[in-house]
């Protein structure tokens, strides 16, 4: 089994992905493998809603000057897909934005290429706006006919600066039990018959 998580935030290795982080060790921990892909500073564009996805149904997406399809590919070949993101403007970034629509697409028009995996969605903020967000990332898992991981509170984390969110411990105790109810859920789906 195996977890794919994108952080996209713009900056690589700051509280977005410290959070992630957090998850992906407890899915470590339960002997699933285990990726991180840092958005940020990595070219990729918005869906261009040309439909080129739906004619062609060869799983990638119209636009080849990117990293899109190689996300869409990482997402498709893994049992489970984490969505990180910032809090910008009481919304997501605009590259998950770019990641999740493309994605959502692509998805639909090869006949639900993420059906049954498992998601969750991360999001660090500074102050307000994380639910918007949260409930954003968790949109995307929905219309995709994933199925929702949950935690002990919703999967946000709090810090303004750069590894601000280690003094967060009320979050840092979700995504770790974000990442247990992962492991567990993702155990029970691919359990022997």
């Amino acid at each position: 089994m195996k977890v794919v998580a994108f952080n996209g935030s713009a900056r690589r290795g700051g509280n977005t992905a410290i959070l992630l982080g957090y998850t992906l060790s407890e899915l470590k921990k339960e002997g699933i493998e285990t990726e991180l892909v840092e958005l940020g500073g990595a070219e990729i564009h918005g869906c261009l809603a040309c439909r080129k996805c739906s004619t062609r149904k060869n799983r990638r997406c119209s636009q080849e000057n990117d990293m899109g399809n190689v996300c869409i590919e990482k997402m498709d070949a893994a049992d489970g897909i984490l969505l990180g993101s910032p809090t910008y403007v009481a919304d997501v970034s605009p590259e998950i934005k770019a990641l999740m629509d493309r994605a959502c697409l692509v998805s639909k028009a090869n006949s639900g290429m993420f059906r049954h995996k498992v998601g969750a969605g991360v999001v660090a903020v500074r102050r307000a706006g994380a639910m918007h967000a949260f409930d954003a990332l968790n949109h995307f898992f929905l219309i995709s006919e994933m199925i929702v991981a949950g935690s002990s509170y919703w999967n946000i984390g709090i810090g303004y600066e750069p590894g601000d969110v280690e003094k967060d411990e009320e979050g840092i105790r979700t995504m770790k039990v974000l990442g247990q109810n992962m492991a567990w859920l993702l155990k029970k789906l691919h359990a022997p018959s």
